[in-house]
């Protein structure tokens, strides 16, 4: 198969950057021909990219490697339609060039209206996968509801990546195309991801031997409810690492030394040049916090310190759950509570024999159910169930036959009169 993926996004610094990449990744090495379409040239072994050149950077919520960019939803029209036709442009060259059997669009927004094109004018199909903030844009700037809501229709299937995403996706975007929904979580790469991860970097460069490590690893902004983990760190018997830059960067920055907290350290954006490091982190933590306050999609950082052998400490919220089962691979906690924090992660920090079961269980929780061989393997017999399904309708499509042709022409005629 050809596979065409368009993302609007870098490749990095983001959930559905990490999503796409190695979904790209590991349906080539399935032996898919795959390629991308993104504002990134960074190379994917064995994947075609087609790379956007953006006269400016915009985002749904912020992005890492863009800390200044624009939000889609503060956009004025001739702004999205300057970004609209950069990336109308690069996909129409890639679609010539590649000849894609399917598409893959990543978020129910503007991608979406390029792939309804191409589904009308080039009979592509299409498979859109939702992460989440392509839906909380629709419902930021109803602008892009219409139009994405058009080319949802002609989809041929929808992913969304929990099943808090697909309950969010149906209030917003409707029912009607309930029967082509479909669950598939993002994955991790057990390959990189291990809990024999060795540690001798970050321990010696950030002092850790013989200490407590607690890490959250993410976006810094409200939604992420960071500020909840730093009124609990006093509390808590740990060094506590925040792995992340943000709108929020400041002001969490502002509470840690209006405070006087001694055991909190702001590190900021692990980007690609920082893999290997935060490899580490997530094998060298005791405890993965994330504090989210909005039911977003399940993280990737959650897989990946759970197959690095890290219990997780999360909110009962959106898509975190769907991995993390309370009292066997970690906890769950009510979210925006910091006293439900410093709680569980000192239950954890307290109890070695709980902390390495956790560990076990998490490591095993996402060789069952979450690796991205596993994931990509989904994908593949989905797109073939499609490009068969559109190549059978396309050769049985009924054709006009001369007296349906010669029955139109008279009608047609007869219509001109009539208006005169």
């Amino acid at each position: 198969m050809k596979i065409l993926q368009l993302l609007c996004f870098p490749l990095y610094g983001s959930g559905s950057g990490t999503y796409a990449r190695k979904l790209c990744e590991k349906m080539a090495q399935a032996g898919d021909t795959a390629g991308i379409v993104t504002p990134d040239h960074r190379p994917i072994k064995g994947v075609k990219i087609f790379e956007v050149e953006l006269p400016f950077f915009a985002a749904f919520t912020g992005h890492s490697e863009h800390p200044n960019c624009k939000r889609y939803a503060d956009l004025t029209a001739a702004e999205i339609t300057e970004l609209m036709t950069a990336f109308y442009k690069t996909t129409l060259e890639a679609v010539e060039k590649f000849k894609p059997d399917i598409i893959f669009v990543h978020h129910a927004s503007f991608f979406v209206w390029i792939a309804n094109y191409l589904r009308v004018v080039y009979s592509i199909p299409f498979i859109v996968i939702e992460h989440g903030t392509g839906i909380l844009n629709s419902t930021l700037d109803r602008r892009y509801l219409p139009l994405t809501k058009d080319g949802l229709r002609r989809a041929d299937s929808i992913i969304c990546v929990s099943g808090d995403t697909k309950k969010w996706f149906f209030k917003v975007y409707g029912r009607k195309q309930q029967n082509k929904v479909k669950v598939i979580p993002g994955g991790v790469d057990l390959e990189l991801y291990n809990h024999l991860t060795l540690v001798k970097t970050i321990n010696k460069k950030y002092h850790l031997e013989n200490k407590k490590v607690v890490i959250f690893v993410g976006k810094l902004t409200t939604r992420k409810g960071v500020i909840y983990l730093l009124k609990a760190a006093p509390m808590i018997k740990a060094e506590i690492f925040i792995l992340g830059s943000g709108d929020e960067k400041e002001n969490l920055e502002k509470y840690i030394a209006d405070n006087e907290i001694k055991n909190v350290h702001m590190l900021g954006y692990f980007g690609s040049d920082f893999v290997k490091e935060l490899k580490e982190f997530y094998c060298r933590a005791d405890v993965l916090v994330i504090p989210s306050i909005w039911d977003e999609p399940l993280g990737l950082v959650v897989l990946e310190a759970m197959a690095s052998g890290t219990p997780v400490v999360g909110s009962k919220k959106g898509g975190i759950p769907l991995a993390v089962k309370d009292r066997q691979n970690g906890l769950l906690v009510r979210a925006r509570s910091a006293k439900a924090i410093s709680e569980a992660v000192n239950k954890i920090l307290k109890n070695p024999a709980l902390h390495d079961k956790m560990a076990e269980a998490a490591r095993k929780t996402v060789e069952e159910k979450f690796s991205w061989t596993l994931i990509a393997s989904r994908f593949e017999k989905l797109a073939k169930t499609i490009i068969e399904t559109n190549n059978s309708k396309t050769k049985n499509k009924k054709k006009f036959s001369a007296s349906d042709i010669k029955r139109g022409k008279k009608e047609l005629k007869g219509r001109i009169v009539d208006y005169r």
